[in-house]
Protein backbone atom coordinates (compact mmCIF):
# COMPACT_ATOMS: atom_id res chain seq x y z
CA UNK A 1 0.00 0.00 0.00
CA UNK A 2 0.87 3.77 -0.18
CA UNK A 3 -0.03 7.25 0.77
CA UNK A 4 -1.93 9.79 -0.61
CA UNK A 5 -2.17 13.05 0.39
CA UNK A 6 -5.64 15.01 -0.34
CA UNK A 7 -6.15 18.39 0.04
CA UNK A 8 -8.50 19.13 -2.54
CA UNK A 9 -11.28 17.25 -4.57
CA UNK A 10 -9.95 13.49 -3.91
CA UNK A 11 -11.32 14.03 -0.57
CA UNK A 12 -14.97 14.10 -2.11
CA UNK A 13 -17.01 10.49 -1.87
CA UNK A 14 -18.60 10.86 -5.44
CA UNK A 15 -14.85 11.29 -7.01
CA UNK A 16 -13.27 8.82 -4.96
CA UNK A 17 -15.86 6.34 -6.34
CA UNK A 18 -15.50 7.14 -9.92
CA UNK A 19 -12.32 7.46 -9.94
CA UNK A 20 -11.42 3.80 -7.53
CA UNK A 21 -14.87 2.61 -7.34
CA UNK A 22 -14.65 2.97 -3.33
CA UNK A 23 -14.30 5.17 -0.64
CA UNK A 24 -10.66 5.93 0.46
CA UNK A 25 -9.40 5.58 4.40
CA UNK A 26 -7.07 7.73 5.67
CA UNK A 27 -6.51 10.16 8.66
CA UNK A 28 -5.96 13.86 8.61
CA UNK A 29 -2.07 14.67 8.11
CA UNK A 30 -0.53 17.90 7.49
CA UNK A 31 2.17 18.76 4.91
CA UNK A 32 4.65 21.95 5.64
CA UNK A 33 6.45 24.46 3.05
CA UNK A 34 4.07 24.67 0.31
CA UNK A 35 1.31 27.26 -0.42
CA UNK A 36 -2.23 26.32 -1.84
CA UNK A 37 -2.72 28.21 -5.28
CA UNK A 38 -5.61 27.59 -7.99
CA UNK A 39 -5.73 25.85 -10.93
CA UNK A 40 -8.47 25.92 -13.82
CA UNK A 41 -9.63 22.64 -15.20
CA UNK A 42 -10.59 22.38 -18.31
CA UNK A 43 -10.76 18.85 -18.55
CA UNK A 44 -14.60 17.66 -19.41
CA UNK A 45 -14.39 14.21 -17.41
CA UNK A 46 -12.86 15.78 -14.10
CA UNK A 47 -15.46 18.77 -14.47
CA UNK A 48 -18.17 16.11 -14.46
CA UNK A 49 -16.59 14.21 -11.52
CA UNK A 50 -15.62 17.16 -9.37
CA UNK A 51 -18.21 19.56 -10.23
CA UNK A 52 -15.27 22.24 -9.87
CA UNK A 53 -14.21 24.70 -12.44
CA UNK A 54 -11.24 25.70 -10.18
CA UNK A 55 -8.80 22.56 -8.02
CA UNK A 56 -6.10 23.65 -5.64
CA UNK A 57 -2.66 23.04 -6.18
CA UNK A 58 0.18 23.11 -4.33
CA UNK A 59 2.97 25.32 -5.11
CA UNK A 60 6.40 24.32 -3.06
CA UNK A 61 7.52 27.28 -0.71
CA UNK A 62 10.26 26.08 1.92
CA UNK A 63 8.46 27.75 4.35
CA UNK A 64 7.28 25.86 7.39
CA UNK A 65 5.01 28.28 8.50
CA UNK A 66 3.36 27.48 5.23
CA UNK A 67 1.00 24.12 6.25
CA UNK A 68 -1.92 22.50 3.93
CA UNK A 69 -4.12 20.34 6.06
CA UNK A 70 -5.25 17.45 4.35
CA UNK A 71 -6.21 13.43 4.38
CA UNK A 72 -3.50 10.94 3.62
CA UNK A 73 -4.88 7.98 2.51
CA UNK A 74 -4.28 4.48 1.99
CA UNK A 75 -4.18 3.43 -1.97
CA UNK A 76 -2.83 0.20 -3.99
CA UNK A 77 -0.30 0.88 -6.86
CA UNK A 78 -3.17 0.42 -9.24
CA UNK A 79 -5.20 3.21 -7.70
CA UNK A 80 -1.92 5.58 -7.67
CA UNK A 81 -2.14 5.10 -11.33
CA UNK A 82 -5.89 6.25 -11.29
CA UNK A 83 -5.02 8.85 -9.62
CA UNK A 84 -2.57 10.41 -11.75
CA UNK A 85 -5.31 9.88 -14.75
CA UNK A 86 -7.81 11.82 -12.80
CA UNK A 87 -5.33 14.76 -12.28
CA UNK A 88 -5.20 16.63 -15.27
CA UNK A 89 -1.46 16.91 -16.69
CA UNK A 90 -1.07 20.21 -14.70
CA UNK A 91 -0.11 18.37 -12.18
CA UNK A 92 3.18 15.91 -10.96
CA UNK A 93 3.07 13.73 -8.55
CA UNK A 94 6.17 13.52 -6.21
CA UNK A 95 6.87 12.03 -3.02
CA UNK A 96 7.33 13.72 -0.11
CA UNK A 97 7.26 13.44 4.21
CA UNK A 98 4.20 15.17 6.00
CA UNK A 99 4.41 15.99 9.30
CA UNK A 100 2.99 12.68 11.40
CA UNK A 101 6.65 11.57 9.64
CA UNK A 102 5.03 9.79 7.17
CA UNK A 103 5.81 9.31 3.27
CA UNK A 104 3.44 9.73 0.99
CA UNK A 105 2.58 11.26 -2.61
CA UNK A 106 1.09 14.90 -3.58
CA UNK A 107 -0.25 16.36 -6.54
CA UNK A 108 2.02 19.42 -6.91
CA UNK A 109 1.85 21.85 -10.01
CA UNK A 110 4.33 21.43 -13.00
Amino acid sequence: MANLFSYGTLQKEQVQLETFGRLLQGEKDVLTGYKLNSLEITDPEVLRKSGQKYHPVLEFSGNDDDQIEGVLFEVTEAEILQADAYEVDDYKRIETVFKSGKKGFIYVGK
